[in-house]
């Protein structure tokens, strides 16, 4: 592990590269940071400016600041999305740890990551171009045009990254936001938004473009849904939260949860495969909804996967010790092919405090525990959002990718395949919707984990992971 000295250079060494501009977007990547807890300042929530005490004064002010943004020129707009950029990457590292020490999820240097990642990476005003083309019947112009004024409902398990994303996203296509934040994280949401905020005014932009609910619950959530002055509803969280922005008459862009299933077949890379499974399913302690969540591998290859993911991080315990633990993290005892209910003190918790769970003391350097399980068993259906990995070993890889499915849901949420090129793997299934990624060498997914690898694959196929580019709004 890093020392404290040495974590500080790599910090300051990092933030002075993100200072330099937009290159940064196309520049080289951050290093990833070790597990450390630094001592940032306290997070400075001022009261007033655009937090508001109801609904009605945070939609009114948003309406005039669309109204105010759309007399403006489009190199105004760019001007703020280049402050929001250069804002958010300056407070990376503190608004990383507001939010973990706000919500006691995740890991502070994944988030510094993740914050990174949207502050770099989520699609600006670039993307806006309009496209034309011509033929017989005459000249076809698309230009793109803004919805007016969105409804952003913030999780608890990404607090400023959701901020950051969606802010330059809908505000580079000519939106206004009203966000309102989980209660149990609404100071780092919040903060997020004033700092959002301030940047649009520094760049020559209106005031309130974004706004937020000063003290945010369920029902401003719901207030916010119903609005007749709200044109359009983005949405991430639980199923409830979803199933209501869906029922609620305007159009919805959800994302609920989800349970990816990762597949390993015998021609897959296994060093890579085991360390991208360890390294994504530990990712912000597996609470992001696209997080790795439970391993179907064929069973002559099982074994030697195993020990890549032992060395890269992650501790084996048996099942025996597994139902030990689930006494701890299960509130309930499932029947096989059923999915448990997790235990809300454990979720997003270091691979440590489970391991504590069952006598054995391992450090901040271990980032997952996995078990090998039966495929009936309730871990493997179930979003556990902790660092607790069930791996389950297929005699071939139909099976395993039958079983995948089944795990999934039918959410049509995000699945991952380790599979050589020299394989076509079969398709879960014509219409499922789910999001796929087979790599030529093996697995990789996830934002922020592999950045030189991943920043080509996002290139290529921009929206694949969840981000809102301005041409959906």
């Amino acid at each position: 592990m890093l020392d404290q000295t040495r974590i500080e250079q790599i910090v300051e060494q990092v933030m002075s590269e993100l200072r330099q501009g937009e290159r940064v977007r196309s520049g080289p990547t951050p290093e990833v940071l070790e597990p450390t807890t630094p001592p940032p300042p306290a997070p400075i929530i001022k009261h007033g400016g655009n937090l508001f005490q109801d609904v009605d004064r945070a939609v009114s002010a948003g309406r005039l600041a669309y109204e105010q943004l759309n007399a403006l020129p489009l190199s105004i707009r760019e001007q703020m999305i280049h402050h929001i950029r250069r804002t958010m990457r300056e407070n990376a590292q503190l608004l990383a740890y507001e939010a973990w020490q706000e919500t006691g999820m995740g890991r502070y240097e994944d988030k510094i990551e993740k914050n990174l990642l949207n502050a770099n990476k989520a699609a600006g005003t670039e993307i806006l171009e309009p496209r034309a083309w011509t033929g017989d019947g005459g000249l076809t112009l698309v230009e793109y045009a803004p919805y007016g004024l969105i409804g952003s409902i913030i999780p608890s398990t990404n607090p400023t990254s959701t901020v950051i994303c969606n802010s330059i996203s809908m505000i580079a296509a000519g939106n206004a936001i009203v966000f309102n934040a989980h209660p149990s994280a609404e100071n780092s949401s919040n903060h997020t938004i004033q700092l959002v905020n301030d940047a649009i005014i520094e760049a020559g932009g209106p005031a309130n473009l974004v706004t937020g609910i000063e003290n945010p619950t369920i029902e401003t959530a719901q207030e916010i849904m119903a609005h007749k002055s709200v044109n359009l509803l983005t949405v991430t969280g639980g199923a409830a939260v979803v199933r209501q922005a869906m029922g609620s008459g305007k159009r919805a862009i959800c994302a609920g949860p989800g349970n990816p299933p990762v597949v390993v077949d015998e021609t897959a890379d296994l060093e890579q495969a085991g360390r991208d499974i360890v390294r994504g399913g530990s990712f912000d302690n597996n609470i992001i909804c696209t997080d790795e969540k439970g391993v179907f591998v064929v069973q002559s290859v099982a074994d030697e996967l195993k020990r890549a993911m032992s060395r890269h991080g992650a501790i084996e315990i048996d099942l025996a010790q597994f139902d030990q633990l689930k006494k701890s993290i299960f509130l309930d005892d499932p029947s096989p092919g059923h999915y448990a209910t997790m235990n809300k003190d454990f979720i997003g918790k270091n691979a440590g405090i489970l391991l504590a769970e069952i006598g054995i003391q391992a450090g901040d350097e271990i980032r997952m525990v996995f078990v090998e399980v039966p495929p009936d068993h309730p871990l493997v259906f179930s979003e556990q959002m902790m660092p607790i990995m069930p791996v389950v070993r297929m005699r071939n890889a139909d099976e395993a990718i039958d079983l995948a499915k089944k795990s999934e849901h039918g959410f049509r949420h995000t699945r991952r395949d380790a599979f050589q090129a020299a394989r076509s793997p079969r398709p879960y299934g014509q219409g499922d919707g789910l999001q796929h990624l087979c790599e030529e060498r093996a697995l990789l997914l996830r934002f922020g984990v592999r950045w030189r690898r991943l920043l080509r694959l996002y290139d290529r196929q921009p929206n694949w992971r969840g981000h809102y580019e301005p041409g959906q709004f």
